[in-house]
């Protein structure tokens, strides 16, 4: 099995909900988004998944989120946008995309920070 990533990035804002602290006030981010997906085999130039799939359908979602104000969003107007939930977002809307008989998304990491990110992965 071969394991592939990318690594992408989008801006927001967001406010914590349920949540007692200064993240509860408005505030945004740069989230990084670390995309891994497996492949069972490779093609015959040797791929299991080209790059420019896997980056093109992850920003085109991204594009969604990218500069806004995501307590506003669905999933988020009744889900704390939290770097967790957004991974898991992230990791289904992507798995409903790129999953196949061949390709699976395995891992999606959302970092808030260079010292602080989530993951979700079934």
């Amino acid at each position: 099995m071969h394991q592939l990533r990318i690594i992408t990035s989008f801006a927001a804002a967001h406010c914590l909900t349920h949540y007692q602290g200064d993240c509860e006030n408005l505030h945004g981010h740069n989230w990084k988004v670390e995309l891994k997906v497996t492949a069972l085999k490779l093609d015959k130039a040797g791929l299991g998944i080209d790059f420019k799939i896997l980056k093109a359908e992850t920003n085109k979602l991204l594009k969604t989120l990218d500069h806004k104000y995501l307590n506003e969003l669905p999933p988020f107007s009744d889900l704390s946008p939290s770097s967790e939930n957004i991974s898991c977002y992230l990791y289904h809307e992507l798995s409903r995309i790129l999953n196949n008989d061949n390709i699976k998304v395995s891992k999606v990491t959302v970092w808030e920070s260079d010292f602080a990110g989530a993951s979700y992965y079934e």
